[in-house]
């Protein structure tokens, strides 16, 4: 039966008022009914039913209207794509079918599907790609589906055809944008991550900051990091952060190879397990108890050499994805290496302590025990000449006193240097002016101080502070090393600069080959007024003395 011009215009209008509502749905399983249960009221059918197509044109997604639930599970299983609906798959054309059981491709219906008979079919395509179909049956008040059937329903996959690919677009946007979201977590974390290995060189405080910021990014209840003893085979607990402590400490040593932290050890390979109560792997039971049903394990790695190995435990029973273990694996990595470079350093500090107790050690033996042992020489010669000679056992007595005087002006001058004294509030000048009158009460030396103070007091205080302390190492030299019995400081500016130059005339030394103990105090001279943006210069020669030359900015660097 053809449709009046009227009844086609109502459609129409029908069908473009039904199509502005596809085009607002954002949900594929919704859009997809809602357009068969369109296409049932245009074409006026008892069943509809849209079928979906994959990238590799596999039927992915079928959904019906017409049928109850009830109907719908007794039906064994949906459509395979065969029959008329694989037919239909390969086909651009629609496909009208007064009987179903009529057409040669015809497969039959599954076991308790409704009774069908007259069919249409059309292709949903957006080009020269086919998205789905939409299959309609049994249609009502007319023993089959008409050619303005068809147009209309044509005009519907068209349309069907964009709602379709707008709902892929927003689902692959929201995919995006739920990557995106994840990434931006994934390089907070390693900038917190990379932040705090940067920022210390501290063990502990590496170790507790990686492992919280890996507990909040994870989300998980507990968490706690082994690691590898001197003996190389064995894994000891040293921090356990969250939840049930007591249940981790009772077993907080792992030999390599031994529970998940010995495999990962020996593997240097993550290790998960999702469900903690059926691994016969995970010996820590007390864990199970305290309620965990989840643990990842990654190794802490610098290079090829093992530091130690990370846990986190959860008590949640959603697995853990593969990104966030690639995530700690790349913390794991990162993690070691800043253990590394803190134990590296812890090894320095203590180096840098033995090399001082050698120093200190060598300079009071040839020192100041040196002198203490010949004034107790020149007692005893004196002890042996009092009866002889009286006068000059009382000239030696006397003399000893005087060495024991110098001995105690040495130590003064020597506990001065191990113990650098700041600047106070006198300021450069007031701060070098002080330290003159130290050096001439605890030394035979003369020491003439020049200065420009004009100029100087708005110094910068670190720039102030290593003229100072150069002004403390140089007179520190001047007494223990060059016997100088005169020494000049002069301190002036420049329109950039403030300079200084220590002179004495003292023994001097060969600037190509600078003993320990001076080259160390020169090597922080320059370490000192290089941090400040200046600069030194030091000349020697041997009987000559020595004369060091230093400034600085007069402004601090932008």
């Amino acid at each position: 039966m053809l449709l009046t011009r009227e009844q086609l215009q109502e459609r129409l209008i029908a069908l473009h008022q039904a199509s502005l509502e596809l085009v607002k749905d954002v949900s594929l399983e919704h859009l997809l009914e809602r357009i068969a249960a369109v296409a049932c009221e245009q074409a006026g059918a008892r069943y509809a039913a849209l079928g979906v197509l994959n990238d590799e044109g596999k039927l992915v997604q079928f959904v019906s209207v017409g049928m109850t639930e009830e109907q719908m599970a007794l039906i064994p299983h949906p459509p395979r794509g065969k029959g008329l609906v694989g037919e239909l798959m390969n086909r651009e054309e629609p496909l009208r079918v007064p009987v179903i059981q009529d057409h040669p491709r015809s497969v039959g219906f599954p076991v308790n599907h409704p009774h069908m008979v007259s069919f249409l079919g059309v292709p949903i395509r957006a080009g020269d790609v086919q998205l789905g179909q939409l299959y309609l049956t049994e249609k009502l008040n007319a023993s089959e589906f008409t050619s303005d059937d068809e147009k209309i329903i044509q005009m519907l996959a068209t349309y069907a055809a964009a709602a379709i690919q707008n709902v892929r677009m927003v689902e692959q946007m929201r995919e995006r944008d739920l990557a995106l979201t994840r990434r931006n977590v994934d390089m907070s974390l390693l900038n917190g991550i990379a932040s705090t290995l940067t920022s210390s060189l501290e063990l502990d405080e590496i170790l507790n900051q990686t492992l919280a910021l890996v507990m909040n990014y994870m989300k998980v209840e507990a968490g706690e990091i082994f690691l590898l003893a001197e003996d190389k085979v064995t894994l000891r607990m040293v921090l356990h952060r969250g939840q049930a402590a007591e249940a981790f400490w009772m077993r907080n040593q792992f030999p390599v190879g031994e529970g998940y932290i010995g495999m990962v050890a020996k593997t240097r390979k993550p290790m998960i397990s999702a469900r903690l109560e059926d691994d016969a792997r995970f010996v820590r039971e007390a864990i199970v108890k305290a309620g965990f049903h989840q643990i990842a394990c990654i190794p802490l790695l610098s290079g090829e050499n093992l530091m130690g190995v990370m846990s986190v435990a959860a008590k949640a029973k959603d697995a853990i994805d593969n990104r966030i273990v690639e995530m700690m694996a790349a913390v794991g990595t990162w993690a070691g290496l800043a253990i590394e470079n803190a134990r590296l350093h812890t090894d320095a500090r203590r180096l840098a302590v033995l090399e001082e107790r050698d120093r200190i050690g060598m300079d009071l033996h040839d020192g100041v025990i040196q002198s203490i042992y010949g004034l107790g020489l020149s007692l005893e010669n004196a002890l042996l000449s009092f009866n002889e000679d009286s006068i000059e056992a009382k000239r030696r007595v006397q003399s000893t006193i005087d060495g024991l005087n110098q001995v105690i002006r040495d130590l003064r001058a020597y506990i001065l240097d191990l113990k650098p004294r700041q600047m106070g509030e006198a300021g450069l000048v007031g701060g070098i002016q002080r330290l003159v009158a130290e050096f001439k009460a605890h030394t035979s030396a003369e020491v003439q101080f020049t200065y420009t103070e004009k100029g100087l007091k708005n110094l910068p205080d670190v720039h102030s502070l290593a003229l100072f302390h150069i002004c403390q190492e140089a007179l520190a030299n001047a007494a223990k090393h060059a016997k100088a019995k005169n020494v000049h400081i002069s301190l002036w500016r420049t329109k950039d600069r403030a300079l200084m130059e220590i002179r004495d005339d003292g023994v001097g030394f060969d600037m190509e080959n600078i003993s320990v103990n001076i080259g160390h105090g020169l090597a922080n001279m320059e370490t000192r007024v290089r941090s400040a943006g200046g600069d030194v210069e030091i000349s020697s020669h041997l009987n000559e003395g020595t004369t060091i030359l230093a400034w600085v900015p007069r402004h601090a660097r932008a």
